[in-house]
């Protein structure tokens, strides 16, 4: 991805989520001069990879298939010294319309995916065996606590305020439809080094073309 694209992006983002009055915390806007200023003092910021978290999953497409995350809190399996005992984690996105997140499961996270605003936020779930395929079973899913069955690749689509539970294995891909979603997670531990486990071949993060200097650091950047 082009450094311009990222910078266009985080801006959009935090336009966004001014006008639906959704209020990030002060680092959100640091440069990465800050960052460096911030000194030992933020390295559990670092440490948690809490911050600005954008891909394009290695397809080159944002547009078509990408996402723009926020990662407000997170803990670690091994805090250090110093650090407070988090085992939780809580990210907002932005899902573009038409924009995928494709399929992918988890083997340690639980996690709620909430449609805050927007559009609809269309989930499709599959099991997912013991060696990362798709299986052609049906799938039972809790939606703000009700139970629905579906059938294996099904859709479940969410409005504003819907959320939907993803117990570890279930494989889900999601997009928008009818306009970008506002979406959180809430979630056990968030670690998308060793957690993410892709269908298809995936880069979960972005290779990056310096083509102007960066506005902000991604947490993918911190030293």
């Amino acid at each position: 991805m082009k450094r311009s694209t990222i910078n266009a992006r985080v801006r959009a983002a935090i336009e966004l989520f001014d006008t639906h009055r959704f209020a990030l915390p002060p680092f959100a806007l640091w440069s990465p001069a800050a960052w460096r200023d911030a000194g030992a003092d933020a390295d559990e910021l670092r440490r948690c990879r809490l911050g600005w978290d954008l891909t394009d999953f290695g397809r080159g497409d944002y547009a078509r298939c990408g996402l723009l995350l926020f990662t407000l809190r997170n803990g670690r399996a091994a805090a250090e010294p110093g650090d407070p005992v988090k085992s939780y984690a809580e990210k907002i996105m932005v899902v573009g319309d038409a924009q995928v997140t494709p399929w992918h499961y988890h083997l340690v996270k639980m996690e709620d995916i909430i449609n805050r605003c927007g559009g609809q936020l269309v989930v499709d779930v599959c099991r997912a065996d013991a060696e990362g395929r798709l299986t052609d079973d049906a799938v039972t899913v809790s939606v703000d606590g009700i139970r629905r069955t579906v059938a294996a690749r099904g859709r479940v689509e969410l409005s504003p305020g819907e959320s939907i539970t993803l117990p570890p294995r279930l494989a889900h891909q999601f997009t928008a439809a009818g306009g970008a979603v506002l979406a959180s997670e809430v979630s056990s531990l968030n670690d998308d080094e060793t957690d993410n486990y892709f269908i298809e071949p995936t880069s979960r993060f972005p290779s990056i073309e310096e083509d102007e200097p960066a506005q902000y650091q991604l947490c993918t950047e911190y030293e």
